[in-house]
This record gives structure tokens, C-alpha cells and sequence, in this order.
């Protein structure tokens, strides 16, 4: 069933997200213009299941129950002017401290410098939201002044008076940060959150060319 999103005269149909590269640095991505959203989170926090959840996919991003699996900036195109960037898992102790490092540096670099980027994500396990190197994520999140919207993933794992009780924490945690946000929860396993998910980046496109003549009525 194909997955339409829609925010005001925008639709995008979200199934037709495909795989364009793997870049080892951002040099090696395409040239800095049109749109980009980047997913970030911890490794094994749900952020590939995530994208595949948004895309209605099983496989678009790669998932493992080895954390550290994304190791370059995948990028895919959601159409002509949107494409979207899976970051390297942050966090993960067993990876060599030369690759961390460069994983580091080029997420820094990312983040701070790439003219087209126009929000992140950042996927938090529900279970375990805002650890300290979560913190870090939004700290260059705010030093790059990018915006950023929160997802609580995993969220069919805890109850719902829990999945409250870790919203209501995160809210006043949250309260302090000097760059717009936003939070939502998300189960990929049941496709709850989803659409909330599909709104965020929609409203996000759409601010981004609300005065560019270039935005389409439909852009599949």
C-alpha cells in the first residue's frame, strides 16, 4: 500500500525513496543544493528501522543486530528536490578509534557545514532516551543551528503509561534547547508514528520552498 504524505498543496509518495550512495566523507557527496534530512542516533537505537519504516520498506536501510552497521553517510532520494542521509551510528565502544574518529569528524563536518541540510533526526531507544552522547548530537545540532525532531523509537517495548512518563521527562529535558524541536514516539513494528514522521519532514520541505516557485503540487 503505497505510503502518501501530504502537508498543505505537498504530497510525496514516501515509497519511492531509493538508494543513491555511500559516501566515506561528505566531500564525496553530491553537490550542496536542494534538500537534505539527516537521521542520527545511537547505534542500535532503531534508526535504520525507522527509514524503513518511513518508506514502507524492509530493506532500504540496512539493519543488524551487530550496532556500528552504518559506517558511511548512505544517502537516498526521495524525489528530485528532498533526499535524505542515514549518519554513521554514534557510540558503539568496538569500533577501531581511527574509523570513530573519522566517523566524528565527518558527522561534525556534516552537520556544521552542508548548506542543504534542513533538520535531523535523531532516533533515541525509548528505553534508554538522551544519554550523554545523545546530548553531544544535540549540542552540534545546536552549534550548526539546525533544527531537530526527536524519536523515541522501540516505543511498542514499554507500556503506555511508561512511553507518557519518558515523553513528559523528555519535554522538561528538553526545555532549554535554543533550536526549534519536536518529539514524537515511533514502533516500527507496528507502523505507530509513522505518519507523525512523514509530517515532520513535509512541514520541513515545505518551509524550506514556500517561497521557491521550483516546489511542485505533487512531487512523486
Amino acid at each position: 500500500m503505497p505510503l502518501f504524505g501530504y502537508y498543505g498543496g505537498v504530497k510525496i509518495n514516501f515509497n519511492k525513496i531509493k538508494f543513491v550512495k555511500s559516501a566515506a566523507y561528505v566531500k564525496s557527496l553530491p553537490a550542496d543544493r536542494g534538500m537534505e534530512i539527516a537521521f542520527a542516533g545511537r547505534s542500535n537505537a532503531g534508526k535504520s528501522s525507522a527509514l524503513n519504516a518511513l518508506a514502507n520498506r524492509k530493506n532500504l536501510a540496512k539493519t543488524s543486530s551487530v550496532p556500528g552497521k552504518t559506517q558511511h553517510i548512505n544517502l537516498f532520494k526521495v524525489n528530485d528536490y528532498l533526499h535524505i542521509t542515514d549518519l554513521p551510528g554514534y557510540g558503539y565502544a568496538k569500533v577501531p578509534p581511527k574509523e570513530k574518529k573519522r566517523w566524528e569528524e565527518e558527522m561534525t563536518n556534516y552537520i556544521l557545514n552542508r548548506e542543504c541540510l534542513a533538520g535531523i533526526i535523531i532516533v533515541m531507544d525509548i528505553r534508554h532516551p538522551l544519554t550523554e552522547i545523545d546530548r553531544a548530537m544535540l549540542d552540534l545540532a545546536v552549534a550548526g543551528g539546525r533544527e531537530v525532531h526527536i524519536v523515541l523509537s522501540k516505543a511498542d517495548k514499554l507500556k503506555t503509561g511508561a512511553r507518557k512518563k519518558t515523553v513528559t521527562e523528555m519535554n522538561k529535558a528538553l526545555r532549554g534547547l535554543t533550536i526549534p524541536w519536536s518529539l514524537q514516539t515511533l514502533s516500527s513494528v507496528k507502523k505507530d508514528g509513522v505518519k507523525e514522521l512523514q509530517d515532520q519532514i513535509l512541514f520541513w520541505y515545505e518551509q524550506i520552498f514556500e517561497e521557491s516557485e521550483d516546489l511542485p503540487e505533487e512531487a512523486e
